[in-house]
């Protein structure tokens, strides 16, 4: 089972995977592990990434890039709206009210929703929507091994990530296993576009002052202009020079050119770069830190690689930036890590991880009391997230939760609201009374708010005596109760009968009805495409099939088979013919049934051809397998009966029955060679390779049992009497001074003496 993680990214999307050896980020089908988050759509099929990237000039207007900024966002979303007039291509309103369709810290509860829905539809098992600061804080901090320990005082670094679209913040405090946000801040609408927007601006304003080009009426130009402003931006970063910039054909067939240098850069975007430090000011205000507590400043982003942005963070901090980090794949293999660590297929190192709410979360509802609308703030900025909390509410009928953010200011979204959450089947007491309803409400690991359960709990007075094993099952869940607010608590103590009786609590869980909205209007259309995109890959594949055994056979037909063809090479080579003309005329669009008749038909005629050419290359070595089988059975049948000791074990009719069989193959093999020596190679073969083979395999399965059976073992002498034959070894102790001869004497003609001296041998033995 893989583990990925993924970096979606405005401009460029990396995925890492988490293997034995460590986490590693994959390269693409042009073994680049850098893809364009770019979609191009063709009259028939979509390109993605490098591929789409490379008809942005030629198809601008199907080709769609930067679209992580519209996720979750209505069509009539001011943002939106401000978008369209600066996009070549056009946006188009769903039934839904939405367009078309790793996330930043500041995504709201909608947006991480739509990324969630995007997700499901590709087919992915998204474990975890990661903030893309956190996400690279994990991937910073796991691989320390100097971490201070739990008990310590935390380690406090700064992550400062800007892309081509956004500016995040976040502060982290360490410890050794453990990684906790303490704030984030964040500038949405800042990163490398801006950048590329002042150049793209101020090229604009030149070339319509040297060239007469009003550059914006051209989509086309617009998008090269954009693509070259960006490269120009790299190249200012690492050389200070005036750099040139020039466009072939740009507008009406005139060559534009022009130069800047990164002074010039830097006075132009001067707006731009005093928006740098608004979000690190915030940033430190949240988490009541001091600078002189910062230990390192990390940054990543493709633009913080821009020498005037690092400059204002560094003076900001008082120290030098850090770049131990990967500043383009430290968000891809922070989520790889955090996939690994949520898998049950890896043993990774312990690493909690506890996030931080991005903006205030509040609930409001109905007063039971009819005092209009009460509300409460349940997750305040920068709260620990994942996390859970239960409220508790005395109602007699179902009633409505409404949860929204209540800083409105700080979003970069308009509408405030998160949703409408439904609690049904609330009924009152047996008594008349209020039931106590128990509503959990929770910050999931993607970040996304819900109303996760609701329970209503009924007491019921009861003897103690009646039930005494229920009775003890019950009083758990009432413990648990007792524990979750203060008025559950004191409402016990009020109620709590006389010992002899207890209250016993039952708590009945009910299913809330939550509405999934965006999912399933989506999962139709993109669900249409890809079925579309794979049946046009088959169409296309059917299509190459049939241009490839073209020319493959008509140039092996002049070649290597043109021994093999005869009085069909005419009809053959007419047919392929006709079959090239038909591909580029009338075949050019047909359905994929149309491609594979054809290439039917085009093997019916090529495959004798083919087979005769591979018969005739491989009957040889054939042949010669069996002629060495042949002559390896003759061979010992041969040293049989010259009395070969290797072979003077085996049984004569086993023998004559193998000198039978080699025979009667000599005589096989010699004859159809003979008859194939006489065959044409434009005709069928004689004998395949087949019947060679299978011809080998009988002779083998018949003889190689009978030539390799083993010798009968030679069952040795037994030695029990050695030691009874042996005489006692001279220097032996408790010999008879007689010597040995008259000691073996006396062994035979005096049993005393064969008893005393039985035992002798054995130790001579050892």
């Amino acid at each position: 089972m893989s583990v990925v993680g993924f970096d979606v990214g405005f401009l460029n999307c990396y995925v890492a995977v988490a293997r034995a050896g460590g986490i590693e980020t994959v390269a693409n089908e042009y073994s680049d592990r850098c893809t364009p988050a770019c979609v191009s759509f063709g009259p028939r099929n979509r390109s993605i990434g490098a591929a789409a990237k490379s008809q942005v000039v030629t198809n601008c207007k199907n080709t769609v890039q930067g679209f992580k900024r519209f996720h979750g966002r209505a069509f009539s979303d001011p943002y939106i709206q401000r978008l369209k007039s600066s996009l070549v291509y056009d946006l188009a309103q769903m039934p839904s009210g939405t367009t078309g369709i790793k996330v930043p810290c500041y995504f709201t509860d909608a947006e991480r929703r739509s990324v969630v829905d995007a997700a499901q539809i590709a087919g992915l098992n998204c474990l975890r929507l990661m903030n893309e600061t956190t996400a690279v804080a994990l991937a910073y901090g796991i691989y320390k091994q100097d971490l201070p320990a739990p008990e310590e005082k935390p380690r406090i670094v700064v992550f400062v990530d800007i892309g081509h679209s956004g500016y995040q913040t976040s502060i982290c405090a360490f410890n050794k296993g453990k990684l906790k946000v303490l704030a984030t801040a964040c500038d949405p609408e800042l990163g490398g576009k801006d950048f590329d927007e002042m150049l793209v601006r101020h090229f604009c304003e030149e070339f319509g002052k040297k060239y007469k080009l009003d550059v914006k009426t051209k989509p086309r130009a617009l998008v090269r202009l954009y693509q070259e402003c960006e490269k120009l931006k790299k190249l200012m970063s690492a050389n200070s020079s005036d750099l040139p910039l020039n466009i072939e054909c740009f507008m009406n067939d005139i060559d534009v050119s022009g130069k800047l240098n990164r002074a010039q850069f830097e006075e132009m975007c001067v707006d731009v770069l005093a928006r740098v430090e608004a979000p690190l000011h915030s940033l430190m205000e949240q988490a009541k830190l001091r600078k002189e507590d910062i230990y390192a400043v990390e940054i990543v982003g493709g633009a913080s690689r821009i020498p005037s942005v690092k400059e204002r963070i560094s003076k900001f901090f008082g120290k030098e930036l850090s770049t131990t980090l990967n500043a383009d794949e430290a968000v891809a293999r922070g989520c790889a890590l955090q996939c690994a660590i949520l898998s049950p297929a890896f043993k990774v190192r312990e690493f909690s991880i506890t996030d931080a709410v991005a903006y205030p979360i509040s609930l409001k509802w109905n007063s039971a009391a009819e005092e209009g609308l009460s509300d409460c703030e349940v997750f305040p900025k920068n709260h620990a997230a994942p996390f859970s909390k239960v409220l508790t509410f005395y109602r007699r009928e179902p009633f409505t939760l409404e949860a929204y953010y209540n800083n409105p200011k700080e979003l970069p979204y308009p509408d405030p609201t998160i949703g409408q959450f439904v609690i049904q089947k609330v009924v009152p007491q047996a008594s008349g009374e209020s039931s106590k309803v128990k509503v959990k409400v929770r910050i999931n690991i993607h970040g996304i708010f819900s109303v996760s359960s609701a329970s209503l709990v009924e007491v019921q007075k009861t003897e103690e005596g009646e039930e005494p094993m229920d009775t003890e099952q019950q009083t758990s869940p009432e413990k648990e109760e007792e524990t979750s607010t203060e008025e559950s608590k004191t409402e016990k103590k009020s109620d709590q009968p006389p010992q002899a009786k207890k209250p016993k609590v039952k708590t009945k869980v009910l299913e809330l009805p939550i509405e999934n909205s965006g999912l399933c209007p989506s999962l139709t259309s993109p669900g249409k495409m890809i079925m579309q995109d794979k049946l046009e890959k088959e169409r296309n594949d059917a299509k190459n099939y049939v241009e490839e055994y073209v020319y493959d056979m008509r140039d092996k037909l002049h070649g290597m088979l043109e021994k093999f063809v005869s009085e069909d090479r005419d009809i053959l080579s007419l047919k392929l013919e006709d079959t090239e003309n038909w591909l580029y005329e009338d075949g050019e669009d047909q359905p994929k049934q149309q491609y594979i008749d054809r290439l039917a038909e085009l093997k019916k005629l090529g495959l004798p051809i083919q087979e005769r050419y591979i018969e005739s290359e491989e009957r040889p070595k054939a042949f010669d397998e069996m002629g060495k089988q042949i002559q390896m059975y003759m061979k010992i049948v041969e040293a049989y009966k010259t009395k070969d000791e290797q072979y003077d074990h085996l049984d004569e009719a086993d023998v004559n029955k193998v000198d039978k069989m080699v025979n009667e193959a000599m005589i096989w093999m010699n004859s159809k060679m003979n008859q194939q020596s006489k065959q044409s190679l434009t005709v069928e073969p004689a004998v395949r390779v087949r019947e060679i083979q299978a011809k080998t395999k009988e002779l083998y399965s018949a003889c190689n049992p009978i030539v390799t059976k083993p010798k009968p073992k030679v069952e040795l002498p037994k030695d029990d009497k050695a030691g009874e034959q042996n005489g006692p070894v001279n220097g032996q102790e408790n010999v008879p001074a007689e010597g040995p001869e008259k000691g073996a004497a006396d062994s035979k003609d005096n049993p005393t003496s064969t008893e005393s001296t039985e035992p002798r041998p054995d130790m001579d033995l050892d």
